[in-house]
Parts: structure tokens; C-alpha cells; sequence
């Protein structure tokens, strides 16, 4: 069966060998193909809000009547899906071994985003700890870490004041001997040195014409899934293989992003400031980041986070990120400058407890999307790197020890699970497992920082005990006749901003005679549930405009309108939805933001 990555790239998983390649071994292995094609033109307008074929099938689907499904096949040893940390990683971690060891060895490595980086977004500060082990001459490289963090400040805010928070050697969010970076082009460099190596990349196939072309099927022994926060892709493993079975649900943030010239005056390069507090209530997780880059110019790179087990309906993280904006702290630093960039994302915020089961046969999971992030120091690039270079060197040993006649039937490697746990990413996600579900309690956040620092600070994690998270994301909403709508000041313009100008800043763009890659299980759950009972939280949790509820034309109701070429690929409404009826698949490949050193 196939796995859409995109209307250019997908993944075919066959259950045997046998069924497409007529191979007659009784018991041959699974088999993952990786599939490249150009994208289809939408015939003509339906109804329906969904068109997707994921949804209404190509064979049942009169556009695809009498269209050539032929396919030219590849060959390939490992085929990696994700361009970001963790799988750029895992393809120079393997072709260092194939050079160390003279073998030959064919990695591909597929990305959604028209260039390496261009889906790229994080805060970031980076711990370089994987970085020096896969490149210990890193420096020497030209490694795009300009600035070393000098200063450390955290905050608890309330709404006209601050009120400092020693930082600590030992807490989580020291971060003493990191570097801030801006994590695309950090990303970007890592596409050249895996070239440089002998990796080959493949970056969004943009359509050449404008008809349906079938594409390219790269065959693979292993595939490596590093797709990122709630990949795609992922999601339909963890279903087929039932790998969520021995965990907790995942839970989420979402995180937005901005990117500032500031006056040079108050520039002050190496200087990192997070906060917790205002604009949000105690029983609210989030806060936000404040990064003062040396790139040559006077930047800063500013976000805020707020988790999605947040209660309220009414609530918005792209308001509450223009309103913290205006805090005394915070808005003599952006005063007089200008915003030059805007994005957001999901993150993983379950930790240890969320983590499934990592391999399968033909494939395994990497980096974001099984989730190594730690949560407390807000930083996932370096665990996502390790868990790559792991798995590199475990599939590696299985890959030479087989033999080199053999058929690119999918093999099992359960040795990447078992050097994760004995590595020191399981280590540092064990030791602060605890502390995202202690904010689940009587006192909020104030009870959760009090268990930071009993029970991490002093006790560094030894606590015998490991506490749970609540559920899923989409399950914590309450009904809107339960909740106080929230009044959010206008954008002045200066300091805030509206939505649609926010994300004209991303490069967002998407073909628009594709079918939308934002697609309903039922056409009719967002009118009759999510705006009956939740006053239609998509309008306020999705950070690009892309749902809103519209007067029908008869003027006797409302629908739901999609726009789907607004999509940042954040992925935080398949997440946060209460009905589960948006499911997010991705588009033709290339479209999306085109973020540029985010």
C-alpha cells in the first residue's frame, strides 16, 4: 500500500516482497519504497471541502481516470526521509563508516522543503555535544556557530513586572557553552557536508508541466524516518505496526518564532533570555525565549511556546505571542527595530514516556518524530542528531554483514533501540522525565518549578518514581460554554501584528490548483461539533489563518473555509483538533514556508 509524503514524494509499503517484486521466498522480509513523482492538476471543482486522494481514492476518483501509473524503480541501500538534523546526521554518519571502511554504500535522502533548511525553524539555542562527536574539527569546517552564549537570564513575568530567577549551574536551562544559531542554516551546512561525502539529496521535485507524471521508486533495505514533530508518515507507522502500544500519548507544543533588527544600542550579542508567567495563567505550560545573535548585525530571534494541553478554547498562541511582546521586560528591546521573519512549528513534549517503539521491519524511527526532546532546556537538535548517528552505525553493521547478493529486502534492527538506551540521550531524558508532567497539578506552573528544584536540581532525576502526562492534546479542550472568551488587544503595528502580514513573512507558498493537503475525515464534524461545542477552536489554535468559519451563501449558517496555501506545515491542527477529523498530509513537494535562517 502506498504512504503519501507528498504529490512528489511518497513511500510504498509492501507487507511482501512477493506481492511486487515476485519474489518467492515464504517469509521475505517487509520492503519500503520511497517514491518521487510530479504533481497532479486538479480537474475540476467538487463540493466536498475535502479532494484529497487520501481521502477519496484514485481508483474511485474520475480525475484520475486513464492516467498512466507506471513507475521507474531505483535501487538504493538506505533511503532517509527528513532533511533536518537527525537525518543529514544519520546520512554523513553513514557514508563516514562506508569511507572509513572503503565499503560502497548508496544513501538517498528524500526533503519536502525546496532547499535543505527551507522547513527548518527552532529558537535556537545549540548544545554542541553531537556536533563535536560527528565533526570533532566542526570549527575548522566553517560550522555556522557565531555566537557563544554570555549571559543567561530567566524570568518569571507578571503583567507590569519581573521578577528574576537565579540560573544555576545544574538546571536545566543553564546553558553555559552552547552556541545560539539559526538552526536553517546550521541545517544547510549539514546538507553540504553529507554531500561532500557522497550523500545524495533530494529536495522537493517541483513540477516541470502540468500533467500527472508517476515517479521515481527508490528501493530501499532500511529507511530511516526522521520527518520531524507529528511526520506524516509516522503516524501511519505507528498505526500499521502498532508502536504506540507500550507508551504514554505524545504531547505537544506549539512554538512561534520572529526574527528582529533591533537598534544597535540595545544589542548585546550572546545574550540569551527565557520566561514563564504572563501573558499566560499558571494552569497554561509555556513561555518564551529572547536570543541576541552575532551574525554581522544587529538581530534577535524571539518566540513563545505554549503547550497544547491547554484548556481553553478561546485561547490563541499567536495573540498571546503578539501580546507578550508589550511587556516593560520585553518591548524596550524591539522598540524602533523591525520584524524581518516569522514562523512556527510543533513540538514534542512528552519525553521518556512518549518515546514508541523505535524499529520495525524495513525501517526505523529518528530524531523529532519519536520525540528526544528535552523539554525543560527546551532543546531537541542535539538528541535528534545522536539518535541519527545511532541508528547510522547500527544499520551500518547490519547492512556489510549481510550479504552483498541479497535482495534490498527490509531489515530489522532492533540494536538502534538498544544503543539509544544505553547512550546519554536516554540518560538526560530519564533524568528530566519528570518535570513537564509535574506542571499537572493544584499550583501549575509555581508547583512545577518547585519540583524542578527539589527533585531535579538536588536529586538530579534519582526520584523512584515517573509521573504521566494527562492524555492526549486534543482530548484537554473544554466546551466553550465552559471557558471565558479571552479579549486580545489590536496590533499597533510596531510591536504586534496581525496574522495574514505574519505570514507573508514565511514565504509560504503552495500551488493552489492542488487538492488541499488539509483534509476532513468528514466534511460535516466542523460545523456540527467543533463549532457547536468549542466555538471553532482551528480559527485560533493554527497559526497561519488557514481555517476560518464563514457565513454559507444562502446566509442561513456557517462553513468552514480552508486556505490551504496559508500552511506553515506546523502540523498543530492535526494535533490539536477535538474531533480528530483534521488529518494533515503533505502537499506537492517544495510548497510550504521558505524560511531563510529560521
Amino acid at each position: 500500500w502506498l504512504i503519501p509524503l507528498s504529490n512528489n514524494i511518497e513511500i510504498s509499503y509492501s507487507k511482501c516482497i512477493r506481492a511486487l517484486k515476485g519474489i518467492t521466498t515464504e517469509h521475505a522480509a517487509p520492503q519500503l519504497y520511497t517514491t518521487l513523482h510530479r504533481r497532479a492538476r486538479s480537474s475540476a471543482a467538487t463540493p466536498q471541502i475535502t479532494t484529497h486522494y487520501t481521502i477519496h481514492p484514485r481508483e474511485k476518483d474520475p480525475r484520475w481516470e486513464g492516467v498512466e501509473m507506471e513507475r521507474f524503480a531505483d535501487e538504493a541501500d538506505v533511503v532517509i526521509v527528513g532533511g533536518g538534523p537527525a537525518g543529514l546526521s544519520a546520512a554523513i554518519r553513514l557514508k563516514q563508516l562506508a569511507n572509513e571502511q572503503e565499503k560502497e554504500l548508496r544513501v538517498c535522502l528524500v526533503e519536502k522543503a525546496s532547499q535543505i533548511g527551507a522547513h527548518t525553524l527552532s529558537g535556537a539555542c545549540l548544545e554542541p555535544s553531537a556536533l563535536s562527536e560527528l565533526f570533532p574539527d566542526w570549527k575548522e569546517r566553517g560550522a555556522p556557530l557565531n555566537t557563544p552564549v554570555t549571559e543567561d537570564i530567566f524570568s518569571i513575568l507578571t503583567e507590569k513586572h519581573r521578577i528574576p530567577v537565579p540560573m544555576l549551574p545544574g538546571l536545566p536551562m543553564n546553558n553555559h557553552g552552547n552556541y545560539i544559531v539559526r538552526l536553517g542554516n546550521f541545517v544547510r551546512w549539514l546538507g553540504e557536508q553529507a554531500e561532500e561525502l557522497g550523500v545524495e539529496l533530494y529536495p522537493g521535485y517541483a513540477a516541470s508541466e502540468d500533467v500527472f507524471e508517476r515517479g521515481m521508486e527508490l528501493h530501499a533495505k532500511v529507511t530511516l524516518f526522521g520527518e520531524g514533530c507529528h511526520g506524516h508518515l509516522a503516524k501511519q507507522l505507528y498505526k500499521q505496526f502498532n508502536l504506540r502500544e507500550n507508551c504514554e500519548p505524545q504531547t505537544y507544543a506549539i512554538g512561534l518564532k520572529e526574527v528582529w533588527t533591533i537598534d544597535e544600542k540595545k544589542w548585546r550579542p550572546g545574550r540569551v533570555e527565557h520566561s514563564v508567567g504572563w501573558p499566560l495563567n499558571r494552569n497554561t505550560y509555556g513561555g518564551s525565549f529572547l536570543y541576541h545573535l552575532n551574525e554581522g548585525e544587529p538581530l534577535v530571534a524571539l518566540g513563545f511556546v505554549v503547550g497544547l494541553d491547554y484548556s481553553n478554547p478561546y485561547l490563541s498562541p499567536f495573540r498571546e505571542f503578539q501580546r507578550w511582546k508589550h511587556h516593560p521586560f520585553v518591548a524596550p528591546t524591539l522598540e524602533g527595530g523591525s520584524r524581518i521573519a516569522y514562523g512556527a512549528r510543533a513540538l514534542n513534549e512528552g519525553g521518556l514516556q512518549s518515546i514508541p517503539k523505535l524499529t520495525f521491519p524495513g525501517g526505523l524511527l529518528i530524531g523529532c518524530s519519536p520525540g528526544f526532546m528535552n523539554v525543560p532546556k527546551i532543546k531537541g537538535t542535539h538528541t535528534a542528531m545522536k539518535s541519527g548517528m545511532l541508528a547510522a552505525e547500527a544499520v551500518f553493521a547490519r547492512i556489510t554483514a549481510e550479504s552483498p547478493e541479497s535482495e534490498t529486502a527490509g531489515l530489522h534492527v532492533p540494536e538502534y533501540s538498544d544503543a539509544l538506551k544505553e547512550s546519554w540521550v536516554w540518560k538526560e531524558l530519564y533524568a528530566v522525565r519528570n518535570i513537564r508532567p509535574s506542571f499537572h497539578n493544584y499550583f501549575g506552573l509555581y508547583g512545577g518549578m518547585v519540583y524542578t528544584g527539589i527533585f531535579y536540581w538536588i536529586l538530579r532525576g534519582k526520584e523512584p518514581w515517573t509521573l504521566k502526562h494527562c492524555g492526549t492534546d486534543a482530548s484537554q479542550l473544554k466546551p466553550a460554554k465552559d471557558c471565558t472568551p479571552i479579549e486580545y488587544p489590536k496590533p499597533d503595528g510596531k510591536l504586534s501584528f496581525d496574522l495574514l502580514s505574519s505570514v507573508a513573512l514565511s514565504g509560504t507558498n503552495h500551488e493552489g490548483d492542488q487538492p488541499p493537503h488539509l483534509t476532513l475525515r468528514d466534511d460535516a464534524v466542523p460545523v456540527g461539533r467543533n463549532l457547536a461545542v468549542y466555538d471553532g477552536p482551528e480559527q485560533r489554535f493554527c497559526p497561519a489563518g488557514v481555517y476560518e468559519y464563514v457565513p454559507l451563501e444562502t446566509g442561513d449558517g456557517m462553513r468552514l473555509q480552508i486556505n490551504a496555501q496559508n500552511c506553515v506545515h506546523c502540523k498543530t491542527c492535526d494535533i490539536k483538533d477535538p474531533s480528530q477529523n483534521i488529518n494533515w498530509v503533505v502537499p506537492e513537494g517544495g510548497g510550504g514556508p521558505a524560511y531563510n535562517g529560521m
